[in-house]
């Protein structure tokens, strides 16, 4: 039934200050948004990472009726060759921590942090990821 994921899509009440942290954070500009200039995006898109994963952002005017503008619920982990750097990175950036680097056992750690429009962006090693994209 599940193929893979497809798209992990947060929220944010300034869009154009969200493209720019994600765009400084990640070394890419999102590649798509729609409306399409000149109008302001209700969303823009990323696709990072080996397998060009999605990374969305919608207008926080959106987000479904009665929806949670504090940090929580489900928490995505992206994998990472250096998670030590990589949140501290996100914490230079302006984010801030939500758990801290965590050893889960057999090699995975793994590490939360709030971005600036409050969303949570987990990031963690993974050797199951790392074994399948090995260079």
């Amino acid at each position: 039934m599940f193929r893979g994921l497809s798209t992990v899509s947060f929220y944010a009440d300034d869009l154009a200050a969200a493209s720019a942290w994600y765009t400084e954070l990640l070394g890419v500009e999102p590649y798509f948004a729609f409306p399409p200039a000149p109008q302001p995006p209700a969303y823009i898109e990323f696709r990072i990472g080996d397998d060009e994963d999605e990374l969305g952002f919608v207008d926080r005017r959106w987000a479904p009726a009665g929806a949670s503008a504090a940090p929580g619920g489900a928490v995505v982990f992206w994998h990472v060759d250096d998670l030590e750097a990589a949140v501290a990175r996100l914490l230079e950036l302006g984010a801030t921590e939500y758990e801290p680097v965590t050893p889960r056992g057999s090699g995975f750690v793994t590490a939360s942090v709030v971005d600036p429009f409050g969303n949570v962006l987990g990031v963690m090693t993974n050797p199951h990821f790392a074994a399948l994209h090995e260079v």
